[in-house]
């Protein structure tokens, strides 16, 4: 018997992503706790470098902003301050960074948040011809061009890749 498609519901990402009229593909894969982009890029039969990881951090005034960075690649916040103009970032902890998206930590999209935030994105990513990037469910990415994430999100290129 084929194994049938999974069906996802709406998320307030996708519901986003369609009011912005911007064209996706779906990508459900098994969710694993602590897998990250290693397992939904090998699940998916991907290269771990274009599924973009959404990671919500704060600056020393505790102020939210969400960082867009490639899966295999980690963000220095010393470079990413340096970048935004501010004196010091650090990753939320996962209650912290729950309550400003609406998303639980392994299933956080940079659309359709709770809580209007800043977003920056790392200036490689848009580089590429397409990305997998979360899609406000553990298990669930979109495919999307990366220039939704400039033109529709209003992300901000930065260099803070190591």
């Amino acid at each position: 018997m084929a194994k049938k498609d999974k069906h996802v519901s709406e998320t307030p990402a996708t519901q986003w992503l369609r009011r912005a009229g911007v064209a996706f593909s779906e990508h459900p894969y098994d969710y694993v706790d602590h897998g990250g982009t290693a397992e939904s890029a090998r699940q998916l039969g991907v290269a771990e470098h274009e599924v973009v990881k959404t990671l919500v951090m704060q600056d020393e005034r505790a102020q939210p902003l969400i960082v867009l960075m490639h899966g295999d690649r980690q963000v220095s916040t010393k470079n990413l301050a340096r970048a935004i103009g501010a004196k010091a970032v650090e990753p939320c902890s996962p209650e912290i960074a729950q309550r400003h998206s609406g998303y639980l930590v392994g299933g956080t999209s940079p659309f359709g948040t709770k809580k209007a935030m800043p977003v920056y994105v790392q200036q490689g990513v848009l580089a590429l011809p397409r990305i997998l990037i979360n899609g406000g469910r553990r298990g669930y990415l979109v495919g999307i061009a990366p220039a939704v994430l400039t033109d529709a999100l209003g992300a901000k290129p930065v260099d803070c890749a190591i």
